[in-house]
């Protein structure tokens, strides 16, 4: 008997324990909490080296899950279409065969979410760190240069709260903070002054992004739930994204068209 038969010779001669299906079950329910645990504790090349297994892993995974999402739909066929006379109630029925694809629901509502944002501005003049940052000097001596001032306009949320001076590296100045923007309707022709939610995308960079840095052709989310617009579901939108279409630094104040 080779060496490493052992297990399965033990199981044809004493057979398995009666709560055998029972632990595997188990076995398979904690595996997913035990690699958790090992990702989260793991560091160092180790680390690098699992998470990259695991996300070919997932990968694999991922497209097993998408061929086993086959199903039987219904489309147009151009090519079955009837000779002859074709009776009153089938005339505005359409040639349908089944075919057994893959679905692409998830990729269709993609694209169409790819090109529902048309924005104003499609391309701007990225903005440079030198622009952006101004150094702030530290220190008894001033030889420390660690800390940034923001010169351009910001947003931060109502509950935000200054970090400690000793960890605080990006100063976002009180004077070039904004909370409203005055939204322009495309469609209505109308200008609405209306409160900003948060900062969803800064064109230059996703620092400056997560910085809540306001410039031209940055997208922010505003509250739009005074104006009463309804999604094509029927419900209510309270929140919509607008583009900035001003430089809020040298105007003073927060420009943006609304995507609709």
């Amino acid at each position: 008997m080779p060496q490493h038969e052992h297990m399965e010779r033990h199981r044809k001669l004493h057979g398995r324990r009666f709560d055998a299906p029972e632990r595997e079950r188990k076995r398979e329910a904690r595996l997913a909490h035990k690699r958790s645990e090992f990702a989260q504790k793991v560091h160092g090349l180790r680390a690098k080296l699992y998470n990259e297994r695991r996300f070919k892993e997932k990968a694999t995974m991922r497209k097993t899950i998408s061929q086993h999402n086959q199903r039987n739909n219904k489309h147009a066929n151009d090519e079955a279409v009837a000779e002859g006379a074709v009776p009153a109630y089938l005339l505005d029925r359409e040639g349908v065969s089944r075919a057994k694809v893959l679905s692409n629901t998830v990729k269709q509502k993609r694209k169409e979410k790819a090109g529902k944002w048309e924005v104003p501005i499609p391309k701007v003049k990225p903005v440079a760190d030198d622009e952006m940052f101004k150094v702030m000097r530290t220190g008894s001596k001033k030889n420390k240069a660690w800390k940034r001032v923001v010169t351009k306009c910001t947003f931060v949320g109502d509950s935000f709260t200054r970090k400690a001076p000793k960890f605080e590296r990006f100063i976002r100045p009180t004077g070039l903070r904004m909370k409203r923007a005055n939204v322009t309707h495309p469609e209505l022709k109308t200008t609405f002054q209306l409160d900003i939610l948060g900062v969803k995308k800064n064109p230059s960079s996703s620092l400056y992004t997560n910085l809540g840095v306001v410039t031209k052709g940055t997208i922010v989310e505003v509250n739009v739930s005074d104006l009463g617009l309804v999604t094509t579901s029927g419900k209510v939108a309270w929140a919509k994204y607008a583009q900035i279409t001003n430089n809020p630094e040298l105007d003073g104040c927060v420009n943006a068209v609304l995507l609709v």
